[in-house]
Protein backbone atom coordinates (compact mmCIF):
# COMPACT_ATOMS: atom_id res chain seq x y z
CA UNK A 1 0.00 0.00 0.00
CA UNK A 2 1.38 3.38 -1.02
CA UNK A 3 1.36 6.18 1.54
CA UNK A 4 2.60 9.74 1.49
CA UNK A 5 2.61 11.45 4.86
CA UNK A 6 3.21 15.18 5.22
CA UNK A 7 4.37 16.74 8.46
CA UNK A 8 5.91 19.94 9.77
CA UNK A 9 3.06 22.36 9.32
CA UNK A 10 1.90 24.74 12.00
CA UNK A 11 1.40 28.34 13.03
CA UNK A 12 4.26 30.73 12.41
CA UNK A 13 4.66 34.49 12.48
CA UNK A 14 5.38 36.46 9.31
CA UNK A 15 9.06 36.25 8.51
CA UNK A 16 9.38 32.89 10.19
CA UNK A 17 10.39 29.49 8.83
CA UNK A 18 9.01 25.99 8.64
CA UNK A 19 10.27 22.78 7.11
CA UNK A 20 7.72 20.41 5.67
CA UNK A 21 8.44 16.73 5.17
CA UNK A 22 6.81 14.23 2.83
CA UNK A 23 7.62 10.64 3.75
CA UNK A 24 6.73 7.87 1.32
CA UNK A 25 6.22 4.17 1.80
CA UNK A 26 5.28 1.43 -0.63
CA UNK A 27 7.07 2.92 -3.63
CA UNK A 28 10.61 3.46 -4.83
CA UNK A 29 10.49 7.18 -4.11
CA UNK A 30 13.76 7.84 -5.90
CA UNK A 31 12.11 7.15 -9.27
CA UNK A 32 9.31 9.63 -8.75
CA UNK A 33 9.06 13.32 -9.43
CA UNK A 34 7.67 14.96 -6.31
CA UNK A 35 5.77 18.19 -6.05
CA UNK A 36 4.57 20.35 -3.19
CA UNK A 37 1.17 21.91 -3.81
CA UNK A 38 -0.90 24.23 -1.69
CA UNK A 39 -4.53 25.18 -1.48
CA UNK A 40 -5.78 28.24 0.32
CA UNK A 41 -9.46 28.63 1.27
CA UNK A 42 -11.54 29.49 -1.78
CA UNK A 43 -8.62 29.05 -4.17
CA UNK A 44 -7.47 26.37 -6.55
CA UNK A 45 -4.67 24.04 -5.65
CA UNK A 46 -1.38 25.33 -7.06
CA UNK A 47 2.03 23.82 -7.59
CA UNK A 48 4.59 25.50 -5.35
CA UNK A 49 7.75 23.54 -6.12
CA UNK A 50 8.74 20.25 -7.63
CA UNK A 51 11.84 18.13 -7.90
CA UNK A 52 12.62 15.52 -10.50
CA UNK A 53 14.15 12.12 -9.90
CA UNK A 54 17.37 13.73 -11.09
CA UNK A 55 17.17 16.51 -8.47
CA UNK A 56 16.11 19.27 -10.86
CA UNK A 57 13.99 21.73 -8.88
CA UNK A 58 11.42 24.25 -10.08
CA UNK A 59 9.52 26.91 -8.17
CA UNK A 60 6.54 29.14 -8.69
CA UNK A 61 7.66 32.76 -8.93
CA UNK A 62 6.02 33.77 -5.65
CA UNK A 63 8.28 31.49 -3.59
CA UNK A 64 11.57 31.76 -5.48
CA UNK A 65 14.38 32.72 -3.14
CA UNK A 66 12.31 31.82 -0.08
CA UNK A 67 11.48 28.11 -0.45
CA UNK A 68 13.83 25.22 -1.15
CA UNK A 69 12.77 21.73 -2.15
CA UNK A 70 15.13 18.82 -1.58
CA UNK A 71 15.01 15.06 -1.38
CA UNK A 72 16.69 12.34 0.65
CA UNK A 73 16.11 9.14 -1.24
CA UNK A 74 17.73 7.04 1.48
CA UNK A 75 14.96 8.22 3.81
CA UNK A 76 12.25 8.19 1.12
CA UNK A 77 11.54 11.79 2.05
CA UNK A 78 11.17 15.10 0.27
CA UNK A 79 11.44 18.37 2.15
CA UNK A 80 10.20 21.89 1.62
CA UNK A 81 12.18 24.49 3.55
CA UNK A 82 10.09 27.64 3.77
CA UNK A 83 11.74 30.88 4.89
CA UNK A 84 10.53 34.47 5.10
CA UNK A 85 6.96 33.25 5.31
CA UNK A 86 4.16 35.64 4.43
CA UNK A 87 0.45 35.60 5.20
CA UNK A 88 -0.14 34.72 1.53
CA UNK A 89 1.62 31.40 2.16
CA UNK A 90 -1.19 30.28 4.44
CA UNK A 91 -2.69 27.11 2.98
CA UNK A 92 -2.91 23.37 3.26
CA UNK A 93 0.25 21.94 1.71
CA UNK A 94 0.16 18.60 -0.10
CA UNK A 95 2.85 16.47 -1.62
CA UNK A 96 2.39 14.49 -4.81
CA UNK A 97 4.57 11.76 -6.24
CA UNK A 98 4.30 11.04 -9.95
CA UNK A 99 5.86 8.52 -12.28
CA UNK A 100 4.31 8.13 -15.72
CA UNK A 101 0.61 7.44 -15.13
CA UNK A 102 1.03 6.70 -11.41
CA UNK A 103 0.21 9.58 -9.09
CA UNK A 104 -0.09 9.60 -5.30
CA UNK A 105 -1.15 12.31 -2.87
CA UNK A 106 -0.65 12.87 0.81
CA UNK A 107 -3.35 14.04 3.19
CA UNK A 108 -1.96 17.56 3.59
CA UNK A 109 -0.54 19.66 6.40
CA UNK A 110 -1.81 23.08 7.44
CA UNK A 111 0.52 26.07 7.35
CA UNK A 112 -0.77 29.26 8.93
CA UNK A 113 1.26 32.45 8.83
CA UNK A 114 -0.15 35.00 11.23
CA UNK A 115 0.91 37.39 13.93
Amino acid sequence: QVQLVESGGGLVQPGGSLRLSCAASGIDFSRYAVGWYRQAPGKQRELVADISSGDIANYVDSVKGRFTISRDNARNTVYLQMNSLESADTAVYYCNAQLSFRSFWGQGTQVTVSS
